[in-house]
């Protein structure tokens, strides 16, 4: 009986506007361990405004710390993983991940050509979507750091070994409405919350509550 292979986690990357998949990065290793902080939305209302005290204005900031470890060796021998280039190392992979945050070359000279026209105001440009994949939790996320570390290089200074730490906020319907996307996918996401936290037992007894 073959066992079947661990689903793995990472990165897809999304057309904001038709969202067609540009690019997937998979995680190499899932990582040991994610932090997640939740920020409610509500708190600072001034001591003594009863009217606020419970209030929620909207979605929770929530945020990702993960730590991701890449070993372009392994990545050449195993079949789960697409090899890097030959002799590259890991700079494919890594330029993958950096290509969340960074805008092209052709949107860049796009910019300076407008800019050039004499046009006053030039819109940003705009980053693919970053949608977070961790099994069945399906984030879109927008990447606020990415943190490399290089612990090994071959003959030609590629990396071949690299630590990288990824700070990701989920992007709710807050930031980007319900039409979008990735509002899609967020309320997607916040429903498989609710029905998951509505399997806990909520029997007052459980806890020693006397109710009433």
């Amino acid at each position: 009986m073959t066992t079947p292979a661990p689903r793995r986690g990472g990165f897809v990357l999304l057309d904001p506007e038709q969202g067609q998949v540009l690019r997937v990065m998979p995680f190499q290793y899932n990582p040991d361990s994610i932090t997640r902080t939740l920020q409610p939305r509500g708190i600072g209302a001034a001591a003594g405004d009863r009217l606020e005290a419970l209030r929620l204005h909207g979605p929770a900031r929530e945020t990702f710390r993960i730590d991701a470890e890449f070993d372009a060796v392994d990545q050449a021998a195993s079949k789960a993983t697409p090899a890097p280039p030959t002799g590259s190392g890991l700079s494919a992979t890594l330029a993958a991940l950096e290509s969340a945050v960074t805008p092209t070359s052709a949107q860049l000279t796009r910019q300076n050509e407008l800019a050039g026209q004499g046009i006053l105001e030039i819109a940003p440009v705009q980053a693919p979507l970053s949608v977070l994949v961790l099994g069945r939790r399906v984030l879109p996320v927008r990447m606020l750091d990415i943190a490399v570390t290089e612990e090994a290089y071959d003959g030609e200074l590629n990396p071949i070994r690299a630590r990288v730490t990824l700070t990701v906020r989920v992007l709710t319907v807050d930031d980007v409405g319900f039409g979008h996307k990735a509002g899609g996918l967020y309320l997607q996401y916040q429903q498989n919350r609710e029905r998951l936290a509505a399997t806990v037992a909520n029997s007052p007894s459980t806890v020693g509550y006397p109710g009433g």
